[in-house]
């Protein structure tokens, strides 16, 4: 959101999750993730996760000497998972103004960048890149309308898999789909890989939260046996396009219509 506002420039430290745009990359690191995601599997971090949220640990740690040194004016956080990023409870109190970003929908995606950019001083620029999100949704909606929708399962993890929550079923009825399992608008839910096959999808999406296509792949391939020969599979980059409630979350609908109905929209 901060790219899309054009403010990149009056950032002064980043997550360890944050990586887009990149030009961002450079700026030194506030938080880090105490599970390591790059070494660890998909079956190893989930484990992790559910035994820190157990004890009660958290999952971030804060480096608040260089906090204090960056000095900000405004933090930027979420409420929405507490997996995913730090909370605006666990955040350091340096005097800055803590704003928590915790969208469950699309138009409410839409509204947060909105929110964000009137705090920061830009609010007719948050109104410009919100509707030019939900104008490319909405035209991937029209392009779509008439087609036979396909039943799909978006898999938000897969071993074990997760049924998708919050702006991604809206994001399949965008793009021309039907979901199984997924409920919009509500944390995403763990199920089995049998649930699934009884669901009878046509396609499954490999979309892990936090991983880009590659990695998805790699974590299909190892539970290829649970999958039915008559699923169309597709692996995609649910980091960038998917998970972040973000304006790329149109290039998610655009491309998943693409996977649905073989339909580009510009």
């Amino acid at each position: 959101m901060i790219g899309d506002l054009g403010l990149i420039d009056q950032l002064v430290g980043r997550s360890c999750e944050c990586n887009w745009p990149t030009s961002s990359l450079n700026l030194p690191i506030v938080s880090l993730s105490r599970v390591d995601s790059l070494a660890l599997s998909g079956p190893a971090i989930d484990a992790q996760v559910r035994a820190a949220m157990n004890n009660g640990e958290q999952l971030y740690a804060i480096d608040e000497q260089l906090l204090r040194e960056l000095a900000p004016d405004v933090i930027v956080t979420q409420d929405l998972c507490r997996v995913c990023a730090v909370s605006s409870e666990d955040v350091c109190d340096v005097g800055a103004r803590v704003i928590s970003l915790d969208p469950h929908t699309i138009s409410e995606v839409a509204e947060s960048v909105i929110t964000l950019a009137t705090a920061l001083g830009v609010t007719s620029r948050g109104q410009q890149v919100a509707k030019r999100m939900l104008d490319r949704v909405d035209n991937v909606r029209k392009s779509v309308a008439g087609k036979t929708r396909p039943r799909v399962f978006i898999a938000e993890w897969l071993d074990p898999p997760f049924a998708s929550g919050h702006w991604i079923p809206e994001m399949v009825e965008a793009a021309g789909g039907i979901e199984v399992l997924g409920k919009p608008g509500v944390p995403s839910v763990a199920t089995t890989w049998q649930a699934v096959r009884q669901a009878q999808p046509d396609i499954v999406v490999f979309a892990p939260c936090g991983f880009d296509e590659q990695r998805a792949a790699k974590e299909a391939s190892v539970l290829a046996h649970e999958f039915d020969p008559k699923w169309q599979t597709a692996c995609v980059n649910a980091d960038r396009f998917f998970a972040r409630p973000a304006p790329s979350i149109a290039d998610g609908v655009e491309q998943l219509a693409q996977i649905f109905h073989n339909t580009r929209t510009n």
